[in-house]
């Protein structure tokens, strides 16, 4: 409510942590992580007990020593995961293929990850209807209807989405809704 031109603190974050994500939800939602190495975890969010703005937090999932969380979001019913690599690989999942988990666990595989797909970028939760965009380092950005892309089983590496240079690797992706295609005008001679 009372909100001072140098903001408030809202959570207290570790030196070595970075905040990735932040999500709007009313308490009864499931939450789905994803990692760079590929894992994933789906729990409930009444098992995060609410704390106050100067509290830490608790741990959502078990990481190996140079693993690291890539993304979060809200699980909707209906919707699809998608994951996509550095190297451009992507893939929609049917979201009951990300069983339910306690919190703090290692999670389950999530994508098959190769030499050739590289690491995890990004995993969203999406649906048919609206389009997602991939931004590589190099700024290079596309853009596709998320129905065009094709869906697999979780342990499995997709497909190229994305051609990027060598050198180069996918570092963000964002759901955005769809664009409408302007009808041509006729031009008059």
């Amino acid at each position: 409510k009372n909100l001072r031109r140098v903001g408030l603190r809202a959570l207290v974050i570790e030196e070595d942590d970075d905040l990735i994500g932040v999500a709007l939800t009313d308490g009864s939602y499931e939450m789905l992580l994803g990692t760079r190495d590929g894992m994933a975890i789906r729990f409930p969010e009444t098992d995060m007990r609410p704390m106050g703005r100067n509290a830490m937090g608790v741990k959502a999932i078990e990481l190996t020593d140079d693993d690291e969380v890539v993304d979060m979001c809200p699980v909707f019913p209906d919707m699809k995961v998608l994951s996509i690599t550095e190297n451009g690989y992507g893939k929609r999942t049917e979201i009951d293929e990300y069983r339910v988990q306690s919190r703090g666990g290692k999670g389950i595989k999530a994508m098959n990850l190769t030499a050739k797909t590289g690491l995890v970028a990004g995993v969203a939760i999406v649906e048919d209807g609206e389009d997602v965009m991939l931004v590589e380092n190099g700024g290079v950005l596309i853009r596709m209807p998320v129905d065009s892309i094709n869906i697999y089983k979780r342990d499995t590496q997709g497909v190229i989405l994305m051609r990027v240079d060598e050198g180069s690797r996918v570092i963000s992706i964002e759901r955005v809704d769809r664009e409408e295609e302007e009808p041509e005008t006729p031009v008059e001679e």
